[in-house]
């Protein structure tokens, strides 16, 4: 009783996602979904009416075969089959016009439910991004939001149609016995209990399941993608990466087909149950015709009626079954979309700096990433004057790359002040803050896009500014490569679209550097800017770059000494933690941590060279 109970609550609570769906299925268009409507209605009469033409050209046909029939009969019997003909061709029509309806209907709610989960990605906070959780609901949402909706809207439909279909063959019914229309009804009660007890056992299972389902996407990522191919070649990956997806895709195939054999197993129980009933109700039928009660029409229309009212009731039901996994699916959907971002603009913003006046101060700063035991920064507090070049160096895992994140509000502390000129960074408008922001990344993206695209995705609505993407190639030394190319800054880069040409990792580096350059904000950002180039092509990208950064206030994140020599300041980070600071000299005679690291660096290129 308790299982019965635990699905009916269920059942009724996924239907609480219906409203908001309909919402969705309305904006994508309402005249749609009323043509829709008014053609389901016409098209939910036709099943009825064909029953009872049915009976009628029997009656008329059985009239003209006893031979007591006159022309008129005749004619009777050719208008009925005349009507008979075009109530088919109708429904045809119409099932045709609904399946276009509803095809057009269902792309453009798909492009909507899109569009939201976009925006959803886009607006959550970065923290989601590291949460193996977020992924799951992610996965859920988009593995749904292409057809859930849409498959809403057709189970509507046909609960309309068959509603209309049903009330109109019991009606027939009625005519024979008041009780035929709860017995029609009755024997789908056991098909409706499967379909509920199925859905939610196959709901249950693939939330389970979601995490591993993502495990088997990603190892036949690894098989497929650009980025692994060459490492899968060398360390001979395939066939283990193989045997892997393989594998997982068995365990889930297993288990899903033991849930459809179960299911399958209790539809047939259910339709023995069907059968019975049928066949008691046919047989008192009979008896009834026998007896003189009734014509050979009425039997006729008696045995149409009750079995396709049957099937409709049946349909009917399934689709409430099939309503309840989507609302179930939908919940799902809707759960994505809900997330809440914590890193918001204040009720009492005020306008972002174009340039600062003073400088940043961070100011006994605690933080730990969600996803991580270990503290990242504890009581940490710096000072970054304005229009100076700062940089900070240290150990990986010293938190250097998290202070950038901060200071963008990717994250806000979980104690402690980040100031701009005095005041709190999360009292200013967010989109405004990260506006005046110009940020390098340590990986930076590489989009499969043309030269200019690439650039200008630092600031895309200047794209046609033409001098301006020239003058940010140059400030990064991005300038001499794009020479290079036939098209220029036309030319296609990367392997996904026709005539792509690939980079090195330095010439990826340059080009993102002249993204984050093309901005031209006061405030620049760097995370290891010099990773990927040779010494070089630092040394040319660093003399450039300091002609451009002159009046700027600029945070370089690096483990290069010879970038970071060049700096106003440099601080020394270790574990979380300010342990030097000083300018490249003064740290070098204080022959601490910095000036150890240093002679290192010198005695081992002197070695390379």
């Amino acid at each position: 009783m308790n299982f019965v109970n635990t699905k009916v609550k269920r059942f009724f609570s996924s239907l609480l996602n219906v409203p908001r769906a309909l919402k969705l299925i309305w904006a994508a268009g309402r005249g749609w979904v009323i043509a829709q409507i008014l053609l389901l209605i016409i098209r939910g009469i036709l099943p009825a009416s064909l029953v009872y033409l049915t009976k009628l050209f029997i009656e008329a046909l059985l009239a003209v075969m006893r031979g007591n029939a006159d022309g008129t009969s005749i004619y009777r019997v050719i208008w009925i089959g005349t009507a008979f003909g075009l109530a088919l061709l109708v429904s045809e029509v119409l099932g045709s016009l609904i399946q276009m309806i509803y095809v057009a209907h269902a792309e453009k709610l798909s492009d909507i439910i899109f569009t939201l989960l976009h925006e959803k990605s886009i607006s959550a906070d970065l923290a989601y991004f590291e949460q193996p959780e977020f992924f799951d609901h992610l996965h859920r949402a988009r593995d749904e939001a292409n057809y859930r909706p849409a498959e809403l809207t057709a189970q509507l439909g046909s609960l309309l149609q068959n509603s209309i279909t049903l009330i109109s063959m019991a009606v027939i019914l009625l005519r024979y016995s008041g009780w035929l229309p709860i017995i029609l009804f009755l024997s789908t009660v056991p098909t409706f209990y499967v379909v509920l007890a199925s859905t939610s056992r196959m709901h249950s299972w693939q939330k389970r399941r979601t995490a591993v389902k993502r495990r088997a996407i990603y190892y036949d990522w690894l098989l497929t993608s650009r980025e692994t191919a060459a490492e899968l070649r060398s360390f001979e990956l395939g066939a283990y990466f193989k045997q892997t997806f393989t594998k997982i895709r068995a365990q889930l195939r297993k288990e899903q087909l033991a849930l459809g054999v179960r299911q399958k197993l209790f539809e047939l129980a259910a339709s023995l149950t069907v059968l019975i009933l049928s066949a008691a109700v046919f047989f008192w039928v009979v008896r009834r015709t026998i007896r003189g009660v009734g014509t050979l029409g009425d039997l006729v229309l008696f045995y149409q009626v009750f079995s396709q009212g049957q099937n409709v009731a049946r349909s009917f039901l399934t689709d409430i079954g099939r309503l309840y996994r989507n609302g179930l699916f939908l919940g799902d959907l809707f759960e994505y979309l809900d997330l809440k971002p914590e890193v918001v603009t204040s009720a009492n913003s005020v306008p972002a700096p174009r340039a600062l006046q003073q400088g940043i101060s961070f100011e006994n700063v605690t933080f730990k990433y969600r996803s991580s035991d270990k503290v990242a920064l504890k009581n940490f507090s710096l000072f970054i004057p304005s229009q100076k070049i700062v940089a900070i160096v240290g150990d990986n895992g010293a938190g250097k790359t998290t202070l950038i994140k901060l200071l963008c509000r990717f994250y806000d502390p979980v104690a402690g002040r980040i100031k701009f000129d005095g005041i709190d960074l999360r009292e200013f408008d967010l989109e405004e803050l990260r506006r005046m922001i110009t940020i390098l990344f340590q990986t930076p993206v590489r989009y499969d896009a043309t030269v200019a695209e690439n650039i200008a995705l630092g600031k895309i609505a200047l794209i046609s500014e033409s001098a301006q993407l020239q003058r940010a190639a140059q400030n990064a030394g991005a300038d001499e490569i794009i020479e290079r190319f036939p098209k220029r800054y036309d030319q296609m880069l990367g392997h996904m679209f026709a005539e792509g040409v690939e980079l090195s990792d330095g010439e990826w580096q340059r080009l993102a550097l002249a993204r984050a350059f093309f901005r031209e904000t006061a405030l620049i950002l760097l995370d290891e800017p010099t990773s990927a180039m040779d010494p070089w092509a630092e040394a040319d990208w660093l003399k450039r770059f300091l002609k451009e950064a002159k009046g700027k206030t600029v945070l370089i994140i690096t483990h290069r000494f010879t970038t970071a020599m060049r700096a106003d300041l440099i601080y020394v980070m270790k574990e979380g933690e300010i342990v030097e600071s000083g300018s490249h000299q003064e740290l070098l005679s204080s022959n601490g941590r910095y000036a150890s690291s240093w002679h290192e660096q010198v005695r081992n290129f002197d070695r390379e060279q």
